[in-house]
């Protein structure tokens, strides 16, 4: 559902407001605000009763979000400076291109062609990074906690990794 939802976003909300300060503001603040639901859901996993399936759900809702913020800025640079990239970006067009540099899959039919489009592939590619590493140690840590207080709570035996 949250895919669905974050898919119907990225095609709804106007984007053609333009390239200045308050866009970048938005985009950036979009970001944080990503960051601290993140923050917010991998606390809830330490508290589930079912961390695992908890985890899941929050890597299906920030994964998608995370990549439509990103498709949204490149949607508006290319509106804003259509040389920025090898072709003009539509909200198809710019979701592929997010799509393809998160898979590190690599360019070849679209490429960032100015500074500032390839700044932004750059923040992109680096916080890709980020997402992948820091949120699924994050997320497999705050499971681990919750199990680990469930075990200690139900008096249950500790599993393989804690006895020994």
């Amino acid at each position: 559902m949250a895919v669905v939802l974050s898919v119907a976003v990225c095609y709804l909300v106007p984007l053609d407001h333009g390239l200045d300060i308050g866009t970048a503001i938005a985009l950036a603040v979009s970001l944080v605000l990503s960051a601290g639901v993140l923050a917010w859901q991998v606390r809830t996993v330490t508290r589930s009763d079912f961390p695992r399936l908890r985890a899941i759900e929050t890597l299906a809702t920030a994964g998608p979000s995370f990549l439509i913020i990103f498709s949204a800025a490149y949607v508006i640079l290319s509106q804003n400076q259509a040389d920025s990239f090898s072709e003009t970006f539509g909200r198809t067009d710019a979701l592929y291109f997010t799509v393809t540099v998160f898979a590190t899959v690599g360019f070849g039919d679209i490429t960032p062609v100015t500074g500032t489009a390839r700044v932004l592939t750059m923040v992109q590619m680096l916080a890709d990074v980020v997402l992948v590493g820091m949120v699924a140690r994050v997320l497999l840590g705050a499971v681990r906690i919750a199990e680990d207080a469930r075990s200690a709570g139900s008096g249950e035996p500790p599993g393989p990794e804690e006895s020994g």
